[in-house]
């Protein structure tokens, strides 16, 4: 079975995290797209320790479709530089990675 993987992003505010969910969902590049509650987010950026409020995505996917999955996020994302970090998914119910799968494939139904 191909790897699935859960990729993190995070988006200035909830709109844009949500049409972001969506954009990927029409283009079957994710089966799921968890939109999180807003949180505050520390880090350093050219040297200034920043503040900012963001909301976090948790998109569910496999490692076949991450390419294409990255590129969407490059192009629908506004920040300069986004976090996109893909984690494998070691175990998880057979039958849901089954549907992240099927959900995944560039001729699902859903395409």
């Amino acid at each position: 079975m191909n790897q699935p993987l859960i990729v993190l992003t995070n988006l200035p505010d909830t709109p844009a995290a949500e049409a972001l969910a969506m954009k990927l969902l029409a283009a079957n590049l994710a089966a799921c797209v968890n939109v999180l509650a807003p949180c505050t987010s520390f880090y350093r950026w050219r040297g200034v320790v920043e503040r900012a409020s963001e909301t976090p995505l948790l998109i569910k996917t496999t490692a076949d479709r991450y390419a294409a999955l990255e590129a969407a996020i490059l192009d629908a994302h506004p920040y300069e530089l986004p976090e996109i970090v893909a984690v494998p998914v070691e175990h998880g119910h057979a039958a849901y990675l089954r549907w992240l799968a099927e959900e995944t494939t560039p001729d699902s139904p859903a395409s």
